[in-house]
């Protein structure tokens, strides 16, 4: 299975940005971020939702990174079905509960 570009592009940028970065590109990074993730059409494929997983930054990213999630969430399968390691990334936590939860629902 091919990686769509606008996916390939967006992974390219590295995690999201913390909402505590004051550097000088700290303002412009999160606009470009939200450009290129609203270019990225769901639903994404299981290769594509992998891949979008490791893009999750420390925080919130003022909103983008609950926008990440639901794209990683429209991919057929779940990328999150094993308990992540303990210290793991907030976001993948957060896959992996409500990934439980639908089990359960």
């Amino acid at each position: 299975m091919t990686i769509r570009a606008e996916v390939r592009e967006f992974c390219q940028h590295g995690p999201l940005p913390s909402e505590q970065d004051d550097s000088e590109h700290a303002d412009a990074d999160p606009e470009k971020r939200q450009q290129l993730l609203h270019a990225i059409t769901p639903p994404v494929t299981d290769e594509e939702a992998r891949l979008l997983t490791t893009c999750f930054g420390d925080d919130n990213c003022f909103g983008l990174a609950w926008t990440l999630l639901h794209l990683v969430e429209s991919a057929p399968t779940p990328p999150v079905t094993s308990e992540p390691s303990e210290g793991s990334n907030e976001w993948i936590m957060r896959l992996w509960i409500r990934y439980q939860n639908s089990l359960t629902g």
